[in-house]
């Protein structure tokens, strides 16, 4: 997306018009054109002065972002375009740096996002106020307590899928850093009826989804409830499922919350147990049954849910049974029971389900006050927030629209009153003189509801408590009576004539003309909704029941505090608590948010302009503007209008160095304009009309496109400028080096021809003094070559010589050989038949012998005595001199090794056979210990300070000192010591501090055990009944077992002239105290690697999974 552009100002870029206010000319149709515009071009917020209208668009714009907020923050309330975020930091600055409590007051019909509006409200002062965990948990518990309340007291409704059915004022406290301290939540008429009946396409409250759709199973079943919908009466089926809403996920979200807000767990699971209580309460269904006396009394059809019902909230069976079918009035001291006949008992069923709800719904808003509320008693600035329903004009008006229509017509009341008030002072303020403002007062129709003598709320009241048989025709007939004449009251059974035609105004309704509009009511339900009655014996058994919750929710139902006196009607109760409202906001510097509903599909994109001029009628927009405007259209203070308009005067362009004030005046004085348009504050400039401003506007523009040509002109100038300069410095800078490169080139040119000439002469030179030294040489060469043919030849001829002479010799020689040979061969014939065999035999076997020793000695092989190899035999018949002699020579070649060892190599190497004999083929760690070499103390106890106390503890020669595991008796976890052995103890010490924890003399050692795997688990196994052994035998790990064991053998043996007990087995008993427990080694995957672990699988079972 595009970096949006920038404002400095209200008036920069403006679409439509951003403050209508300044709205010219003013009527119905400009404003609905202006907000219409605005709207397609996703402007949504729009200024009535310092009133916020906002225009729902029905889809996520990104105007609401981090960066955003840092955009409004600490900013003019008209110094960027509208927002909420606008108003809401106007507010929390009025609150935080002039100690003013503030409140929002937020309006509009059910869909126009007056909760949304409340949210960012709430999430623009988070995000601005102070840091820190208590300030976080604080922003966190206000913030959550939204969707609690949302999901009890909001419902989808056909003009909205989230509508708010009770109206909401919240206190957020601050301290005077401006940090949130905690909060108060008021509500006002809950719409109770819905629990019991909604209008086609509406749902119930949203709770009741949330929990059948996402509630866990084993929720379900204890709260005896099904997840199918069409199992509750109290629950319509033709809009259960809504679009786009994910009921399971909110069910987790307010979960969520009410563990953030504060609600412990069982006090939400009481809190489901209620609203279950509610739904099934729908379920109960009765059927007609006629006594002996002829009266007919009511049963209920099937029991199973009021069992369950009982169940539920603790109570017994029989009193809830009896309350749906008996009525017992108390006058003074009797008492009368009437049984309810059918139609009773379900008026009664529901008004318990409706009183029920609201009374969890209010101690459900307590509760998050107790929660919320600031923790200090410090003094506390206040900022309310008011998110109530706006006037109503449906075609079927009852009960609930008159009383929301009174709220409304208080509100614009205050609305009115407070902004002349807030005009009056700043002309005050400023200096200016104050002129009256006409407008319509609202006080006549207020009058006419809240009268306490002849109201129609006082009326109602008075009709209801009168004895007799009372109606809603009756109330109707007294309101013709009384308010006949009222000029605002119109009814067609008054006594005024002028009503008796229009037939518009039906017989059993009366019409009210409000401020915004006339509203018509059906007469019918005035009275009972007034009435709001509980019969008392629900309220007792309510009271009896086991519920904590409940019970609590119904203390009129205590027999110990019965109060005949009859309870406050409904419309008295909203009365009182309008009045406390006004009263409040009468404190408060109000903030205004007025919210409009484009259209009624719930659609982004849609501006149906007749629901929009509906809304701006009974907003009373129009109203707003005109008082807005009556004195001075636009104010603003002198430094930022000379700052914005300083270029429209030579004098003031381009700085002014006076007040900024006297700049203004000479502004307003250079463009002649008239002086009856505007006037000097002490502190702002006061424009009466909005076309004064627009033509400053226009000028500015005009002005500004004049700078702009010039700004143009002078850079212009400065580049090319700047470009000329830069060409001629290059040209200067480019010539010098060209002088300098040809120069440098001329200079190669000279010194090259310098060289090539020298190098042609040296060469001559050279060529000439080789040709000499080569005819020289050619010389001494022929020299020698013909000595050397020369004594080549004498060589050959004397070399022929000597050769036919040792011919000569040679022959003699072997003639004389043969000669001598011959004669030996004749003297020893005589002798050779007798003697020749065996001289031949022992010569033979002689030269084999001797042959094969020579041999041996060539293929001898290396002297380690771990070399097998042997050279094969050549002959069969020395086989056993060859295997003899293989033996010796194996012996002599281990002598010959020993003798190198020196004593500790010999003890270290006794060790290695001793562990041999011990664990070759038992132990499968035994093979990768042997290339180990025995070292003993593995830890330096004399050369490390840390052991120093130890060392001092022990005065024998260490054999051993190494890091060991032991395991802990009683979950198999390991803890590091210090193995220590000595020549008559075994000690093990605390690794840490070296402190000696056991020390066992050797002769109390009678076995030890271990597996036959591949680990280094290993049990020490204590003499029973010795002063060692009273804690028990030690379980230990080592990676160095075979080597301790080995020594732990040998030094036993040593010392007691007894071989200890080794023994191998993968399981193994090990006494524990007076416990003996298994250990056992399995095979097992470890998630860490090839590490053993050890678990304590029971009290007699020690299981290790080896790799």
């Amino acid at each position: 997306m595009a970096k949006m552009e920038v404002k400095t100002s209200l008036l920069d870029n403006m679409i439509g018009v951003g403050d209508m206010v300044l709205l010219e000319p003013l009527s119905e149709d400009t404003v609905i054109n202006n907000l219409k515009k605005r709207f397609d071009h996703s402007e949504i917020y729009t200024y009535i002065g310092s009133v916020v209208i906002s225009v729902n668009p029905y889809r996520l714009l990104p105007i609401y972002s981090p960066e955003k907020v840092e955009d409004y923050r600490n900013r003019n309330f008209y110094e960027l375009s509208p927002h909420i975020f606008a108003l809401s930091d106007e507010a929390y600055r009025s609150l935080r740096d002039q100690d003013k409590d503030q409140c929002i007051l937020i309006t509009g019909e059910s869909g126009a996002g007056k909760t949304e509006a409340s949210k960012l409200v709430m999430s623009y002062v988070a995000a601005v106020c102070g840091k820190g965990a208590e300030v976080n948990q604080v922003k966190e518990q206000l913030l959550q307590s939204n969707p609690v309340l949302e999901a009890f007291g909001n419902a989808k409704t056909v003009r909205n899928d989230n509508s708010s059915r009770f109206g909401k004022y919240m206190d957020i406290e601050f301290d005077f850093k401006g940090d949130p301290l905690g909060g108060v939540i008021s509500n006002y008429l809950l719409e109770k009826s819905r629990v019991v009946k909604q209008p086609r396409g509406e749902r119930n409250f949203h709770v009741f989804y949330q929990l059948l759709s996402g509630a866990s199973e084993e929720l379900l079943s204890k709260l005896k409830l099904e997840r199918d919908f069409s199992r509750y009466n109290y629950l319509s089926l033709d809009s259960a499922r809504v679009n786009g809403v994910d009921d399971a996920a909110n069910f987790r979200t307010v979960r969520n919350a009410m563990q953030i807000v504060g609600f412990m767990d069982h006090e939400a699971e009481s809190v489901l147990e209620v609203v279950a209580a509610v739904l099934k309460l729908g379920n109960i269904e009765f059927k007609p049954e006629s006594r002996v006396n002829g009266l007919d009394e009511s049963k209920i059809k099937d029991k199973n849910e009021l069992k369950e019902i009982c169940e539920l909230t603790g109570i017994d069976q029989s009193v809830l049974e009896r309350a749906f079918s008996f009525r017992t009035v108390e006058a003074k001291q009797e008492k009368v029971s009437t049984t309810l006949n059918v139609a009773q008992a379900y008026y009664a069923r529901d008004a318990l389900a409706k009183n029920l709800y609201s009374r969890l719904f209010s101690w459900l808003v307590n509760r998050i006050n107790e929660s919320i509320k600031a923790q200090t008693k410090v003094r506390k600035k206040v900022m309310g927030v008011l998110d109530i329903y706006g006037f109503e004009i449906f075609e079927d008006n009852s009960f609930e629209q008159f009383i929301i229509n009174y709220c409304n017509e208080k509100l614009q009341q205050i609305f009115i009153e407070l902004t002349l008030k807030e005009e009056q002072e700043e002309y005050i303020r400023e200096g200016i003189e104050w002129t009256h403002i006409e407008y319509f007062n609202n006080a006549i129709i207020c009058d006419l509801i809240e009268n306490n003598t002849n109201g129609i709320l006082a009326m109602l009241d008075e009709e209801c408590l009168r004895p007799g048989t009372v109606t809603d025709e009756t109330f109707l007939e007294k309101l013709n009576q009384v308010c006949a004449t009222h000029q605002h009251f119109e009814s067609r059974m008054s006594k005024c004539s002028r009503f008796l035609n229009d037939t518009s105004l039906p017989h059993s309704c009366f019409r009210i003309q409000h401020y915004a509009g006339k509203v018509l009511y059906q007469v019918e339900g005035f009275v009972d909704k007034n009435n709001d009655l509980l019969y008392r014996d629900l309220s007792q058994a309510m009271w009896k029941a086991g519920h904590a919750l409940i019970k609590s929710l119904f203390p009129e139902g205590n027999p110990a505090k019965i109060n005949l006196k009859r309870p406050p009607t409904a419309g008295s109760q909203f009365k009182a608590s309008v009045a406390t409202l006004m009263k409040n906001l009468q404190t408060k510097n109000p903030n205004y948010i007025r919210c409009i509903k484009p259209n009624d599909k719930k659609a982004a994109h849609i501006f149906n302009e007749a629901l929009v001029c509906h809304q701006i009628r009974y907003l009373g927009l129009l109203e707003n503007v005109r008082v807005r405007r009556a004195g001075y259209a636009f104010r603003q203070a002198y430094e930022p209008c000379l700052e914005r308009y300083k270029m429209l005067c030579k004098q003031t362009w381009p700085h002014w160095k006076g007040p900024a004030r006297a700049g203004v005046e000479v502004l307003f004085n250079e463009l002649e304009i008239p002086v009856e348009e505007y006037s000097f504050g002490r502190s702002k400039i006061f424009i009466r009309n909005p076309r004064t401003l627009f033509k400053l506007e226009d000028l500015r523009k005009q002005r500004l496109e004049d700078l702009a040509t010039l700004i143009q002109k002078i850079y212009r100038g400065w580049r090319c400028r700047t470009h000329f300069l830069l060409m001629r410095k290059s040209q200067t800078v480019i010539a010098a080096w060209y002088r300098r490169y040809a120069q440098q080139k001329r200079y190669q040119q000279i010194k090259s021809s310098a060289l090539v000439i020298q190098s042609y002469i040296r060469g001559w030179k050279a060529r000439k003094l080789l040709r000499e030294l080569k005819h020289q040489k050619r010389c001494e060469e022929a020299a020698t070559t013909i000595a050397a043919y020369w004594h080549g030849t004498q060589a050959r001829r004397e070399l022929k010589r000597l050769k036919e002479e040792a011919r000569r010799k040679h022959a003699v020689a072997v003639i004389w050989a043969y000669w001598l040979g011959l004669k030996v061969r004749r003297e020893y014939r005589k002798f050779f038949r007798a003697n020749a065999g065996k001289k031949i035999y022992e010569f033979t076997l002689q030269r084999i012998v001797q042959k094969y020793f020579l041999e041996m000695k060539a293929k001898m092989p290396s002297l380690s005595p771990i070399d097998k190899n042997w050279p094969p035999r050549p002959y069969l018949f020395l086989d056993s001199t060859h295997k003899e002699l293989k033996r010796i020579f194996h012996l002599w070649r281990c002598k010959k090794y020993r003798d190198q060892f020196t004593d500790q190599q010999k003890l270290i190497y006794e060790e290695k056979l001793e562990a041999s004999e011990l664990f070759k083929d038992k132990k499968a760690l035994y093979p990768s210990s042997v290339g180990q070499p025995f070292q003993g103390p593995y830890l330096e106890i004399n050369k490390n300070p840390k052991y120093k106390k130890l060392k001092d503890a022990i005065e024998e020669k260490i054999i051993i000192a190494e890091v060991v595991n032991k395991i802990n008796r009683a979950n198999g976890k390991s803890t590091s010591r210090i193995f220590l052995l000595t020549n008559n103890n075994l000690l093990l010490a605390d690794q840490k501090s070296g402190q000696i924890k056991s020390e066992v003399p050797l002769v109390d050692v009678t076995k030890v055990s271990m597996s036959s795997q591949n680990d280094g688990f290993f049990a020490v196994h204590l003499k029973e009944g010795s002063e060692a052994a009273s804690k028990g035998d030690f379980l230990l790990s080592s990676d160095h077992l075979i080597e301790m064991a080995t020594k732990l053998y040998r030094t036993t043996l040593s010392q007691t002239k007894q071989k200890l007990n080794i023994e191998i087995s993968d399981e193994f008993l090990v006494q524990f105290r007076q416990d003996k427990v298994c250990v056992k080694f399995i095979q097992g995957n470890q998630k860490n690697g090839s590490v053993p672990t050890c678990k304590r699988k029971n009290n007699r079972l020690l299981e290790v999974a080896v790799p």
